[in-house]
Protein backbone atom coordinates (compact mmCIF):
# COMPACT_ATOMS: atom_id res chain seq x y z
CA UNK A 1 0.00 0.00 0.00
CA UNK A 2 3.05 2.33 0.86
CA UNK A 3 4.46 1.69 -2.39
CA UNK A 4 1.26 2.98 -4.50
CA UNK A 5 1.07 6.08 -2.99
CA UNK A 6 4.73 6.83 -3.23
CA UNK A 7 3.82 5.69 -7.06
CA UNK A 8 0.95 7.99 -7.12
CA UNK A 9 2.76 10.98 -5.83
CA UNK A 10 5.40 10.62 -8.34
CA UNK A 11 3.11 10.35 -11.33
CA UNK A 12 1.25 12.80 -9.98
CA UNK A 13 4.38 15.40 -10.17
CA UNK A 14 5.29 14.06 -13.27
CA UNK A 15 1.94 14.88 -14.50
CA UNK A 16 1.62 18.72 -12.98
CA UNK A 17 5.32 19.30 -14.50
CA UNK A 18 4.43 17.99 -18.09
CA UNK A 19 1.05 18.03 -18.67
CA UNK A 20 2.31 14.87 -20.68
CA UNK A 21 4.34 12.50 -18.60
CA UNK A 22 2.29 10.86 -15.51
CA UNK A 23 -0.17 8.46 -17.59
CA UNK A 24 3.08 7.24 -19.70
CA UNK A 25 4.70 6.33 -16.22
CA UNK A 26 1.58 5.22 -14.07
CA UNK A 27 1.54 1.86 -16.20
CA UNK A 28 5.26 0.71 -15.94
CA UNK A 29 4.92 2.06 -12.21
CA UNK A 30 1.99 0.17 -11.49
CA UNK A 31 3.73 -3.06 -13.47
CA UNK A 32 6.75 -2.76 -11.48
CA UNK A 33 6.00 -1.20 -8.49
CA UNK A 34 2.79 -4.05 -8.10
CA UNK A 35 3.74 -6.43 -10.14
CA UNK A 36 0.54 -6.14 -11.82
CA UNK A 37 0.23 -7.12 -16.15
CA UNK A 38 -0.78 -4.69 -18.44
CA UNK A 39 -4.64 -4.96 -18.82
CA UNK A 40 -4.63 -4.48 -15.00
CA UNK A 41 -2.66 -1.72 -14.76
CA UNK A 42 -4.14 0.58 -17.43
CA UNK A 43 -7.53 1.06 -15.67
CA UNK A 44 -6.50 1.79 -12.58
CA UNK A 45 -3.45 4.31 -14.35
CA UNK A 46 -6.56 6.15 -16.51
CA UNK A 47 -8.38 7.03 -13.23
CA UNK A 48 -5.70 8.02 -11.31
CA UNK A 49 -4.10 9.95 -14.41
CA UNK A 50 -7.75 11.38 -15.22
CA UNK A 51 -8.03 12.17 -11.72
CA UNK A 52 -5.19 14.10 -11.57
CA UNK A 53 -5.63 15.88 -14.77
CA UNK A 54 -9.26 17.12 -13.62
CA UNK A 55 -7.11 18.73 -10.68
CA UNK A 56 -4.75 20.64 -12.90
CA UNK A 57 -7.26 21.43 -15.81
CA UNK A 58 -9.86 23.27 -13.07
CA UNK A 59 -6.82 25.32 -12.15
CA UNK A 60 -5.84 26.04 -15.65
CA UNK A 61 -9.36 26.91 -16.77
CA UNK A 62 -9.51 29.27 -13.20
CA UNK A 63 -6.53 30.98 -14.82
CA UNK A 64 -7.84 31.21 -18.46
CA UNK A 65 -5.24 28.99 -20.18
CA UNK A 66 -7.86 26.28 -21.28
CA UNK A 67 -9.09 26.57 -24.96
CA UNK A 68 -12.42 24.62 -23.84
CA UNK A 69 -13.41 24.78 -27.82
CA UNK A 70 -10.71 22.97 -28.82
CA UNK A 71 -10.82 20.46 -26.17
CA UNK A 72 -13.88 19.82 -26.48
CA UNK A 73 -13.49 18.77 -29.91
CA UNK A 74 -10.71 16.42 -28.91
CA UNK A 75 -12.65 14.87 -26.57
CA UNK A 76 -15.24 14.21 -28.64
CA UNK A 77 -13.57 12.81 -31.44
CA UNK A 78 -11.28 10.55 -28.62
CA UNK A 79 -13.72 8.97 -26.73
CA UNK A 80 -15.07 6.69 -29.66
CA UNK A 81 -11.83 5.42 -30.70
CA UNK A 82 -10.72 4.59 -26.87
CA UNK A 83 -13.06 1.83 -26.61
CA UNK A 84 -11.63 0.24 -29.93
CA UNK A 85 -8.29 1.07 -28.48
CA UNK A 86 -9.46 -1.36 -25.80
CA UNK A 87 -10.56 -3.92 -28.13
CA UNK A 88 -6.97 -4.39 -29.64
CA UNK A 89 -5.36 -4.16 -26.41
CA UNK A 90 -7.83 -6.67 -25.16
CA UNK A 91 -6.53 -9.29 -28.51
CA UNK A 92 -2.77 -8.48 -28.27
CA UNK A 93 -0.22 -10.66 -26.19
CA UNK A 94 1.62 -9.28 -22.85
CA UNK A 95 5.18 -8.96 -24.76
CA UNK A 96 3.50 -7.19 -27.78
CA UNK A 97 1.78 -4.43 -25.31
CA UNK A 98 5.42 -4.09 -23.31
CA UNK A 99 7.06 -3.81 -26.43
CA UNK A 100 5.01 -0.91 -27.95
CA UNK A 101 4.64 0.30 -24.65
CA UNK A 102 8.23 0.78 -24.83
CA UNK A 103 8.60 2.31 -28.06
CA UNK A 104 6.30 5.02 -27.04
CA UNK A 105 8.23 5.62 -24.15
CA UNK A 106 11.48 6.05 -26.53
CA UNK A 107 10.00 8.06 -29.35
CA UNK A 108 8.60 10.75 -26.24
CA UNK A 109 12.69 10.77 -24.94
CA UNK A 110 13.63 11.33 -28.20
CA UNK A 111 11.43 14.10 -28.68
CA UNK A 112 12.27 15.55 -25.17
CA UNK A 113 15.77 15.52 -26.05
CA UNK A 114 15.53 17.83 -29.85
CA UNK A 115 13.61 19.90 -27.93
CA UNK A 116 15.92 20.58 -25.11
CA UNK A 117 18.68 21.23 -27.29
CA UNK A 118 16.58 23.85 -29.08
CA UNK A 119 15.11 22.04 -31.91
CA UNK A 120 12.07 24.31 -31.06
CA UNK A 121 8.80 24.25 -33.08
CA UNK A 122 8.70 27.67 -35.54
CA UNK A 123 5.23 29.05 -34.42
CA UNK A 124 5.42 31.01 -37.35
CA UNK A 125 4.61 27.73 -39.60
CA UNK A 126 1.44 26.62 -37.27
CA UNK A 127 -2.23 25.98 -38.48
CA UNK A 128 -3.94 26.91 -35.95
CA UNK A 129 -3.42 30.76 -34.85
CA UNK A 130 -4.65 32.47 -32.06
CA UNK A 131 -6.56 35.99 -32.84
CA UNK A 132 -3.95 38.94 -30.81
CA UNK A 133 -6.94 40.47 -29.65
CA UNK A 134 -9.69 37.45 -28.46
CA UNK A 135 -7.23 34.93 -27.36
CA UNK A 136 -9.12 32.57 -29.29
CA UNK A 137 -8.28 30.25 -32.70
CA UNK A 138 -9.45 31.43 -35.94
CA UNK A 139 -11.88 28.27 -36.68
CA UNK A 140 -12.15 26.77 -40.26
CA UNK A 141 -12.96 23.51 -41.41
CA UNK A 142 -9.32 22.53 -41.45
CA UNK A 143 -8.36 23.56 -37.75
CA UNK A 144 -11.41 21.59 -36.58
CA UNK A 145 -10.02 18.77 -38.56
CA UNK A 146 -6.74 18.69 -36.76
CA UNK A 147 -8.41 18.71 -33.57
CA UNK A 148 -10.39 16.29 -34.27
CA UNK A 149 -7.49 14.15 -35.87
CA UNK A 150 -5.39 14.84 -32.30
CA UNK A 151 -8.32 13.62 -30.21
CA UNK A 152 -8.49 10.12 -32.38
CA UNK A 153 -5.46 9.56 -31.68
CA UNK A 154 -5.17 10.55 -28.27
CA UNK A 155 -7.84 8.02 -27.90
CA UNK A 156 -6.80 5.01 -29.33
CA UNK A 157 -3.62 5.44 -27.92
CA UNK A 158 -5.67 5.64 -24.54
CA UNK A 159 -7.63 2.11 -24.69
CA UNK A 160 -4.76 0.55 -26.05
CA UNK A 161 -2.06 1.51 -23.88
CA UNK A 162 -3.58 2.83 -21.05
CA UNK A 163 -2.44 6.61 -20.94
CA UNK A 164 -3.37 9.48 -20.30
CA UNK A 165 -2.25 10.89 -24.28
CA UNK A 166 -0.44 14.05 -23.51
CA UNK A 167 2.47 12.76 -25.15
CA UNK A 168 0.50 12.76 -28.39
CA UNK A 169 -1.33 16.30 -27.37
CA UNK A 170 1.58 18.48 -26.01
CA UNK A 171 4.08 17.83 -28.85
CA UNK A 172 0.57 17.98 -31.20
CA UNK A 173 -0.31 21.24 -29.78
CA UNK A 174 3.35 22.61 -29.73
CA UNK A 175 3.52 21.68 -33.56
CA UNK A 176 0.80 23.11 -35.23
CA UNK A 177 -1.05 25.96 -33.09
CA UNK A 178 0.76 29.26 -31.50
CA UNK A 179 -0.20 28.54 -28.09
CA UNK A 180 1.95 29.23 -25.20
CA UNK A 181 3.39 26.71 -23.45
CA UNK A 182 1.10 26.75 -20.29
CA UNK A 183 -1.78 27.24 -22.53
CA UNK A 184 -0.66 24.03 -24.14
CA UNK A 185 -0.48 21.98 -20.83
CA UNK A 186 -3.78 23.02 -19.19
CA UNK A 187 -5.56 22.45 -22.47
CA UNK A 188 -3.89 19.01 -22.71
CA UNK A 189 -4.80 18.52 -19.01
CA UNK A 190 -8.23 18.98 -19.98
CA UNK A 191 -8.44 16.39 -22.71
CA UNK A 192 -6.52 13.82 -20.56
CA UNK A 193 -9.57 14.14 -17.80
CA UNK A 194 -12.23 13.47 -19.78
CA UNK A 195 -10.69 10.80 -22.31
CA UNK A 196 -8.98 9.29 -19.45
CA UNK A 197 -12.90 8.90 -17.61
CA UNK A 198 -14.40 8.05 -21.06
CA UNK A 199 -11.71 5.16 -20.90
CA UNK A 200 -11.79 3.96 -17.60
CA UNK A 201 -15.57 3.64 -18.14
CA UNK A 202 -15.13 1.79 -21.37
CA UNK A 203 -12.67 -0.84 -19.52
CA UNK A 204 -15.41 -1.24 -16.68
CA UNK A 205 -17.83 -2.34 -20.08
CA UNK A 206 -15.32 -4.85 -21.16
CA UNK A 207 -14.74 -6.39 -18.08
CA UNK A 208 -11.66 -4.71 -16.33
CA UNK A 209 -11.70 -5.49 -12.59
CA UNK A 210 -10.21 -2.77 -10.68
CA UNK A 211 -9.00 -2.99 -6.86
CA UNK A 212 -11.30 -0.20 -5.16
CA UNK A 213 -8.93 0.56 -2.00
CA UNK A 214 -5.98 0.25 -3.86
CA UNK A 215 -7.40 2.10 -6.67
CA UNK A 216 -8.54 4.97 -4.72
CA UNK A 217 -5.35 5.62 -2.90
CA UNK A 218 -3.28 5.41 -6.01
CA UNK A 219 -5.34 8.43 -7.24
CA UNK A 220 -5.32 10.49 -4.17
CA UNK A 221 -2.01 10.14 -4.17
CA UNK A 222 -2.03 11.28 -8.10
CA UNK A 223 -3.76 14.37 -7.07
CA UNK A 224 -1.69 15.57 -4.41
CA UNK A 225 1.36 15.28 -6.43
CA UNK A 226 -0.27 16.87 -9.44
CA UNK A 227 -0.82 19.92 -7.10
CA UNK A 228 3.16 19.97 -6.02
CA UNK A 229 3.87 19.28 -9.81
CA UNK A 230 1.92 22.58 -10.81
CA UNK A 231 3.94 24.48 -7.98
CA UNK A 232 7.18 23.34 -8.85
CA UNK A 233 6.44 23.87 -12.63
CA UNK A 234 6.56 27.42 -12.09
CA UNK A 235 10.15 27.12 -10.16
CA UNK A 236 12.12 25.22 -12.65
CA UNK A 237 13.57 26.06 -16.17
CA UNK A 238 11.75 23.79 -18.88
CA UNK A 239 14.64 22.71 -20.34
CA UNK A 240 15.65 21.04 -17.22
CA UNK A 241 12.67 19.36 -16.96
CA UNK A 242 12.54 18.56 -20.58
CA UNK A 243 16.21 16.48 -20.10
CA UNK A 244 15.22 14.58 -16.54
CA UNK A 245 11.87 13.06 -18.17
CA UNK A 246 13.55 12.06 -21.38
CA UNK A 247 16.43 9.88 -19.20
CA UNK A 248 13.85 8.57 -17.07
CA UNK A 249 11.81 7.74 -20.07
CA UNK A 250 14.72 6.26 -21.61
CA UNK A 251 15.73 3.77 -18.04
CA UNK A 252 11.63 3.07 -18.32
CA UNK A 253 11.91 2.10 -21.62
CA UNK A 254 14.78 -0.64 -21.42
CA UNK A 255 13.24 -1.69 -18.14
CA UNK A 256 9.71 -2.68 -20.39
CA UNK A 257 12.14 -4.05 -23.08
CA UNK A 258 13.38 -6.29 -21.19
CA UNK A 259 10.39 -7.59 -19.22
CA UNK A 260 8.45 -7.63 -22.93
CA UNK A 261 11.47 -10.35 -23.79
CA UNK A 262 11.31 -12.25 -20.84
CA UNK A 263 7.63 -12.57 -20.99
CA UNK A 264 7.93 -13.61 -24.56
Amino acid sequence: MEISLVLGVLVGAVLGLTGAGGGILAVPALIVGMGWTMQQAAPVALIAVAGGAAIGALDGLRKGLVRYKAATLMVLAGLPFTSIGISVASGLPQAWLLGLFAGVLLIVAVRLLRQSRGAEICTDKAWAHLDAASGRFHWTWSIALLFASIGAITGFMTGLLGVGGGFVIVPALRRFTDLTMHGIVATSLMVIALVGSGGVIAAVAHGANLPLMMTALFALATGIGMLLGRKLAARLVERHIQIGFSMVLIVVALGMSLKAFVTA
